[in-house]
């Protein structure tokens, strides 16, 4: 596989980054709306389990690093995720229900990963 290294690296921080951030999500389920000005959430359960949700994709990423070769569904899977997720926060900011603050959720979780993605899907 072409770039099988940086694939490789790329998947490998994917994994470690989503698995972390679902730990402090769940741990701290507030952080993004003490962050954004909002009022707490009354269900913080509710963005604890997007944590978890994000986690497990963790242990897809670390799948695509493990094996490259055979990692493009979970791969483009992932990306799907990556693209829906701030077309569902840039409707809520349009409407007004989230403050333009919580787009921070998006330049780590969503947009700096768009083009080494994209890169493995091409080279897959």
């Amino acid at each position: 596989m072409k770039r099988r290294a940086l694939h490789r690296a790329v998947f490998t921080l994917a994994a470690v980054y989503n698995l972390m951030w679902g730990l402090y999500a769940a741990v701290d389920p507030q952080w993004l709306f003490r962050f954004a000005g909002m009022p707490p959430m009354n269900q913080p359960a509710l963005f604890a389990c997007l944590g978890m949700v994000i986690g497990v994709y963790g242990l897809l990423y670390a799948e695509v690093a493990r094996r490259p070769e055979h990692g493009f569904a979970l791969a483009a899977v992932g990306l799907l995720g990556k693209v829906l997720g701030p077309i569902g926060l840039a409707l809520l900011i349009l409407r007004g229900e989230w403050p333009a603050a919580t787009l921070v959720l998006c330049l780590t979780n969503d947009f700096i990963w768009w083009v080494p993605f994209g890169l493995y899907l091409w080279d897959a």
